[in-house]
């Protein structure tokens, strides 16, 4: 296990500075403290070799701006690809009938729900759902025949408790 004082000692000293130099250089205090977090996560999974390093703080800081740098860079690409292909088109909100259909999938067992969806909605044959799911073809065609049943009873109670 890594030596938790030790890095918690350097990531007390250190911090501060970091967050600092990140700052100024992306000039957005969220982005910087992102961008430290994520390279003392990264510090940490490999402490023991870091920690050796003569200095562990120049790493942590070349990471973090690495870390910083490829988020700008997204940012950019996807501004660039937003410019050449238009604003992403709007996606309508879903019916009512798709948000009573999720809600009610949402309460069946995963397997099941996972059945569903791949073979209903991603219209899946029966046998490409096996393999998917690591699962014999009479198991999914087990899951499937309870899943409509239980599906069937919530989306009848929810027509009952909710009349049109």
């Amino acid at each position: 296990m890594a030596d938790a004082h030790g890095f918690d000692e350097f990531y007390r000293t250190t911090r501060g500075r970091l967050v600092a130099f990140l700052w100024g250089m992306t000039g957005d205090r969220a982005e910087a403290q992102d961008a430290a977090q994520e390279a003392y996560a990264r510090a940490w999974q490999r402490w023991g070799v870091v920690s050796g390093y003569a200095d562990p703080e120049a790493w942590v800081r070349v990471v973090a701006w690495r870390v910083a740098a490829s988020r700008w860079r997204k940012a950019r690409n996807r501004t660039l690809a937003q410019r050449r292909h238009g604003p992403a088109t709007t996606v309508p909100a879903p019916g009512e009938d798709t948000v009573v259909l999720t809600s009610a999938l949402r309460r069946l067992p995963m397997q099941q729900r996972v059945a569903l969806v791949l073979h209903h909605i991603g219209d899946l044959p029966v046998e490409e759902v096996a393999r998917q799911t690591s699962a014999p073809v009479g198991t999914v065609k087990a899951r499937l025949s309870r899943g409509r049943t239980a599906l069937s009873a919530l989306l009848r109670d929810r027509e009952e408790s909710h009349p049109a």
